[in-house]
């Protein structure tokens, strides 16, 4: 018998992420995520842009949640992280249900959950649900890394892969880049429950723990004290995903030019992750940069054969008026 979460004793008195509100969604009031009780999503469909295992062959299952509790300064994903449109679709948790069986009906490799911490507990019973009517896709819980180890309990055992951003371990480099200098404090403790939980990762079978991090502009070598650290303390426990290509959103820095990693900084952090011997990825360097900031105004928001939207969501979106 599935057990069914009480989701208004969360929203009433909302403490799911590390910021902790308290405030009461159900009435509408609304915290540092920006959102209401009421599940929002930007996008929903195959995505080819993830690291290879996740994509697979047709691609990831994306759900893009709105709102986020975490409002970097540069965020790509800003248009549905930091602003609210009356174009994202509101769905009640039987539709989120159908959403998650629709994507595996459509080819989906792995069910990608984006930014979903503010929802957990309408996430779960989604998750119960679908699994009631056949659901058995590998489930990828998809991070900022700011989270609370209490709400991860709630959902680590509907997670198959943890897809965790580790932005920082320098307090300077997360209050210019993560808009709080505690972005450290709250992803160590993160970490270690992760390690505890899932010691080993298994890439392929789509188990245990995939870290992403990404150098910001002018931090090489604070990335390079961070995959030291990574090594001492989790290269035999998770994979590592290295991103190199930041790309600020002009709607966000209009003004501001950041200096692009050299090709020689490229070279050194490739061949720091040999010396280091950490097993995973490291993003290719290509001069179109701004094919990595989706575009949430279109019905595809991503570049052309990067991605295809998932019927099922386009139709809920016709169905839905913007007001609704």
């Amino acid at each position: 018998m599935i057990r069914e979460l009480d989701e208004k004793l969360y929203y009433s008195d909302c403490t799911l992420c590390p910021n902790s509100c308290h405030v009461n969604r159900t009435a509408g009031e609304i915290g540092v995520c920006g959102q209401s009780s009421e599940i929002r999503i930007a996008w929903s469909g195959l995505h080819r842009g993830e690291e290879p295992p996740v994509s697979g062959e047709k691609g990831s299952g994306m759900i893009f949640f709105c709102g986020c509790p975490l409002k970097c300064q540069y965020c790509q994903n800003f248009q549905i992280s930091r602003t609210t449109s009356p174009s994202w679709l509101t769905v009640t948790t039987e539709e989120l249900k159908q959403i998650m069986l629709e994507l595996q009906n459509f080819g989906a490799t792995t069910l990608n959950l984006v930014t979903g911490t503010h929802y957990i507990p309408s996430i779960i019973n989604a998750l119960n649900l679908a699994r009631s009517e056949g659901f058995s896709l590998p489930v990828v819980w998809n991070s900022s890394g700011y989270e609370t180890v209490s709400a991860l309990r709630m959902i680590d055992s509907f997670i198959d892969l943890y897809l965790l951003d580790a932005k920082a371990i320098d307090s300077s480099v997360a209050s210019s880049f993560c808009a709080t200098s505690k972005y450290p404090s709250v992803l160590y403790p993160v970490l270690s429950f992760l390690k505890k939980r899932h010691p080993s990762t298994d890439i392929e079978g789509l188990k245990g723990v995939l870290i992403r991090h990404l150098v910001f502009p002018g931090t090489v070598r604070q990335s390079k004290e961070f995959l030291h650290y990574f090594a001492d303390n989790f290269k035999d426990n998770f994979y590592l995903s290295l991103m190199t290509q930041f790309v600020p959103p002009k709607e966000l820095s209009p003004e501001q030019s950041f200096p692009k990693m050299t090709d020689n900084e490229y070279e050194s952090l490739a061949n720091l992750l040999d010396e280091l011997d950490i097993d995973g990825f490291i993003q290719e360097r290509s001069e179109n940069e701004i094919l990595w900031i989706p575009d949430f105004t279109q019905d595809q928001p991503f570049p052309e054969g990067f991605a295809d939207p998932l019927p099922f969501f386009l139709k809920l979106k016709g169905r839905k008026k913007p007001s609704d």
